[in-house]
């Protein structure tokens, strides 16, 4: 039924302050509060109850309904917040224009207090593959790591502080030169770590600490 993720929300106190921050983040003009990267769209939404930013839904790619027109999608028992729309082709693009060199989501990251619900809504509700289910001791927990089309939803419980209610928590982008990436961010003053080995082999990360809404961010690249 869905061949790949459509959209994310973001719920933004302020349109213009987030517009202008993502524009310079992702090297590409905001148009109509939207940005399209090579497997998915960003979506802004300003919400005046909003005091801080915050991913409000993930969206999945359902080519039956008419487009531009998302509906609310079962979260199942935890109510993870979940549309299905018909924005865009489910082609992946590896050459979305940007002048920072940041080109798709490598992974969006959900936090639950039950893996074992994840599964039952994202592989046997939705189709998802479960492309990893590992434990994690040093987060007292457990990683699950559902694959659509070209990006990954990461699942993260944590059994030592399970959040009262699932939530979207944090977004990864991915880049090609991750060293050339970095130097166009620092030109146009955006604040990130120094570049670090990231947890997949053959991978460096950075964690961007500015122009990201104030959304827990990661960039990473070869």
């Amino acid at each position: 039924m869905f061949s790949a993720f459509d959209h994310l929300l973001i719920n933004v106190p302020n349109i213009a302050t987030a517009n202008a921050e993502y524009s310079v983040l992702l090297g590409q003009p905001i148009t109509a509060n939207m940005v399209r990267l090579g497997n998915v769209d960003i979506r802004l939404q300003e919400v005046s109850q909003t005091t801080q930013p915050r991913l409000a839904a993930l969206a999945l790619q359902d080519k039956d309904l008419a487009p531009n027109e998302p509906r609310a999608l079962n979260g199942g028992p935890r109510g993870i917040p979940l549309l299905h729309a018909n924005s865009r082709d489910c082609a992946y693009h590896d050459d979305t224009p940007s002048d920072t060199g940041i080109y798709a989501v490598d992974h969006l990251v959900l936090q639950t207090a039950d893996a074992q619900a994840c599964i039952d809504l994202f592989r046997d509700q939705l189709g998802l593959r479960l492309a990893l289910d590992q434990e994690v001791p040093e987060w007292g927990g457990r990683m699950l790591f559902f694959r659509l089309g070209k990006m990954t939803l990461e699942v993260i419980q944590n059994l030592d502080k399970p959040p009262p209610t699932d939530f979207f928590w944090g977004i990864t982008f991915l880049c090609k030169n991750i060293d050339q990436t970095v130097a166009s961010l620092d030109a146009l003053g955006v604040v990130h770590s120094p570049i670090r080995k990231g947890r997949k082999p053959g991978t460096r990360v950075s964690t961007i600490k500015s122009h990201c809404l104030g959304l827990p961010t990661l960039l990473i690249g070869q």
